[in-house]
């Protein structure tokens, strides 16, 4: 359930408060080491939420120390790619909409596209043009 919901962050909606009250009820007792294998190359998306969750429930340890300590040193240790390759916007994986100029008009590589993502054209296209169907 935090996997699914972490990567729910429209402008209408942001799971962001349930994966919180998840991580101070159940926080103690999760599969951290699963979870972290879950987000697998998306783990920033992870630590943004354990960020969010430190700020939210100040004092309290609703994560274990160690996994923070083990993204942040992910994230000290990765590399920016190189101003040769192309730019990418990984936006596009939190919210189909407002990543959508990022990729339309500023040149940037969609996230949800091989080599980084999984989604086929078509398969964007449809989700793309979801945003304006009625409910």
């Amino acid at each position: 359930m935090v996997w699914s919901k972490a990567f729910i962050m429209e402008r209408e909606r942001f799971d962001g408060a349930d994966i919180a009250h998840l991580l101070r009820a159940r926080g103690r007792s999760m599969r951290w080491r699963w979870l972290v294998r879950r987000f697998g190359p998306h783990w920033p998306v992870l630590l943004s939420h354990l960020i969010l969750l430190r700020f939210v429930y100040p004092g309290e340890a609703a994560a274990p120390e160690w996994v923070t300590a083990l993204l942040v040193r992910r994230l000290q240790r990765e590399r920016r790619p190189s101003a040769t390759a192309a730019p990418i916007c990984m936006g596009t994986l939190l919210s189909r909409a407002q990543y959508l100029i990022d990729v339309q008009h500023w040149g940037y590589r969609d996230g949800r596209r091989p080599p980084s993502g999984r989604m086929r054209e078509e398969d964007v296209r449809r989700w793309t043009a979801a945003i304006d169907a009625p409910a």
